[in-house]
């Protein structure tokens, strides 16, 4: 039920227009732009003037309906580079608008650098642009989600305008291989059978939807913060994770800077990716007689996860029971699969980011529905 309900949540968030951008339609001519790829290059119409037909995608990093189908571009890139076919991909969204909620299924956001990161990461063979920041490219096109195709034949007409396929997975048989049907028609010099379809994914994140990222922030302070003392059953309770969840665990102390600089980190991991199999938990190292100056402080960081400190001054009886790697330093953090295995210790700060790609691409988690 918790699943469904998750399901819903995110529908409602694809179908949310904030604004009423039309889509190009079929017959019109491909307008014109001028953005900056992550090869670090200019991009326009004129940079693929020698291009038979021209493959125009709007796609992103966060969506998931987008990463499903980064395979099957490349390939339609390699199979009709030869053939005079350019692929072309362009960002649309802000990344000032994509909720944390909203990222449940990536590691990487929709800004430039990232947009870098993951061009690197995936492998593209195509062109990746930016237009996140004017969108003025992005509204001339209107696409309705990510991914959204537009074929262009040789004039630059639009001929085709739509999905990919009709499968949102990476891997599975289409029954309708609309975009490349629509290549092979145009290649052919025939008129396209199926010149429009509807098309499936996340929304747009226009900049108008900012207010939504700022009411999230707003819903963060409202939520209740603890901290519950634990004792050493509790915690064998906790390291032995029978939840069936990804647990993060960070255990840290009030008068420990790098620590305390940490948590915020962590509790965006946790909002990114609490709505699905996963939890972040803390646990303070600080004496027992400090519990109310660790609370303090957990609220001055909005730290709504699972709190916990521990009921002992025994700090070595901790670092046992949390993990006999362990040799003391602070923060120390693990990454505990259900039925208590540790997948990741790290006796000190964390790369964030590799600990965002190390959620995502959990068996448990995954990047697609």
């Amino acid at each position: 039920m918790k699943k469904i309900i998750n399901f819903l949540i995110i529908i409602s968030l694809l179908s949310f227009k904030s604004e009423d951008i039309p889509t190009l339609e079929i017959g019109a001519a491909a307008p014109d732009f001028n953005l900056k790829s992550v090869d670090g290059k200019m991009y326009s119409l004129k940079s693929f003037a020698k291009s038979k037909i021209l493959v125009v995608v709007f796609t992103c990093n966060h969506c998931p309906t987008a990463q499903a189908y980064e395979g099957r571009l490349r390939q339609i890139t390699a199979d009709y580079k030869t053939k005079g076919v350019q692929v072309v991909a362009i960002s649309p969204n802000s990344p000032n608008s994509v909720r944390l909620d909203e990222m449940g299924y990536t590691d990487l956001g929709d800004s430039f650098g990232d947009m870098v990161a993951r061009a690197k990461e995936a492998n593209f063979n195509f062109p990746y642009l930016y237009d996140g920041d004017t969108e003025i490219t992005s509204k001339k096109y209107g696409p309705i989600a990510t991914p959204h195709i537009f074929i262009f034949d040789e004039k630059r007409m639009l001929r085709y305008s739509g999905r990919i396929d009709d499968v949102e997975k990476p891997t599975g048989s289409p029954k309708n291989f609309d975009t490349r049907n629509a290549i092979e028609n145009l290649l052919a010099r025939q008129k396209v059978v199926v010149e429009k379809t509807k098309t499936f994914g996340c929304s747009i994140k226009w900049a108008s939807k900012e207010n939504l990222t700022n009411k999230e922030k707003e819903e963060w302070t409202k939520e209740p913060i603890t901290l519950e003392t634990i004792d050493e059953e509790g915690l064998k309770k906790v390291l032995k994770n029978d939840s069936g969840k990804l647990r993060l665990i960070n255990v840290w102390a009030t008068w420990c800077g790098p620590c305390v600089a940490e948590i915020p980190d962590f509790l965006n991991i946790n909002r990114m990716y609490r709505n699905r199999d996963f939890e972040f938990i803390s646990i303070s190292a600080d004496k027992p007689e400090r519990k109310e100056k660790t609370l303090a402080t957990l609220k001055k960081l909005q730290a709504s996860s699972k709190n916990y400190i521990f009921n002992s001054d025994d700090v070595y009886k901790l670092i046992e029971l949390v993990d006999p790697k362990w040799q003391g330093a602070l923060p120390y953090t693990i990454l505990v699969e259900p039925n208590g295995k540790i997948i990741y210790q790290k006796q000190g700060t964390v790369d964030i980011q590799k600990m965002k790609k190390m959620i995502v691409e959990n068996p448990l988690m995954g990047r697609y529905f």
